[in-house]
C-alpha cells in the first residue's frame, strides 16, 4: 500500500498529479515531468535530512496512485499532505493509506502530532478528514499554528491527530476485536 518515494515513479505520478481535480490541491506543483522528477529528488533528499516523511501510495497491483507526506517536521510534529490521482477517487484507497502512514509515524518514527490544514473550499479533503475517528478540530486548541498557516490569507481550518488519540483508538479497537472473538 505504501513505499518510500522513488524516482522511477515520477512519470506516472506526474500524470496523475496534473489532472485539474488534483493539481490545485498538491503542495509541490510541477509544470512538467522533468520538474516533477526534480521535486521528487529534492523530496527524497529532504527526507534523508529529517525534514519530511514521504511515501508513494500504491494500488493492489503495486502501481503508484498518489503520495502521502508529513511536511515541516519539527519537534515530533508535522503537516499531513495527501493526494490521490483522479481515476482512484472514491475507490477506498485514502483511508488504508492514511492508516498505514499513521502507524509508521506513531509506532516507528516518534511522531507526536500530525496537523492537517485543509482549505475550506476543499470539500473532498474536509469530508475525508472528518471520517477519521481520532481526528480533532484544532483551530481553538492550537491558535498559534492556525495563525501561522493562515498568515497570508484566512483560508484554512486546522485539524490534529495526536499520538495519544491514535493509540487510544488503535488499542481500543484491538480490545473490541479480542472481546468479539471471545464471545
Amino acid at each position: 500500500m505504501l513505499k518510500k518515494r522513488d524516482l522511477h515513479d515520477a512519470p506516472v505520478l506526474y500524470e496523475l498529479m496534473s489532472h485539474p481535480e488534483v493539481f490545485p490541491f498538491v503542495r509541490h506543483k510541477a509544470a512538467s515531468s522533468d520538474e516533477f522528477y526534480f521535486i521528487t529528488k529534492q523530496t527524497i533528499e529532504a527526507e534523508d535530512r529529517g525534514e519530511l516523511i514521504s511515501r508513494t501510495i500504491l494500488d493492489e497491483w503495486g502501481q503508484p496512485i498518489g503520495t502521502i507526506n508529513l511536511f515541516d517536521v519539527q519537534e515530533g510534529k508535522g503537516f499531513l499532505a495527501t493526494w490521490i490521482g483522479q481515476p482512484y477517487f472514491g475507490k477506498g484507497y485514502n483511508k488504508p493509506a492514511k492508516e498505514a502512514f499513521f502507524e509508521e509515524l506513531f509506532f516507528h518514527l516518534d511522531i507526536e502530532a500530525i496537523f492537517m490544514k485543509i482549505r475550506r473550499t476543499n470539500q473532498r479533503s474536509m469530508k475525508a478528514a472528518l471520517k477519521i475517528p481520532y481526528v480533532s478540530a484544532a483551530n481553538e486548541a492550537y491558535p498559534e499554528i492556525l495563525s501561522w498557516v493562515n498568515r497570508n490569507e484566512d483560508v484554512y481550518d486546522l485539524f490534529v491527530i495526536t499520538k495519544e488519540q491514535y493509540m487510544f483508538h488503535y488499542y481500543g479497537e484491538q480490545e473490541q476485536n479480542e472481546e468479539a472473538m471471545e464471545a
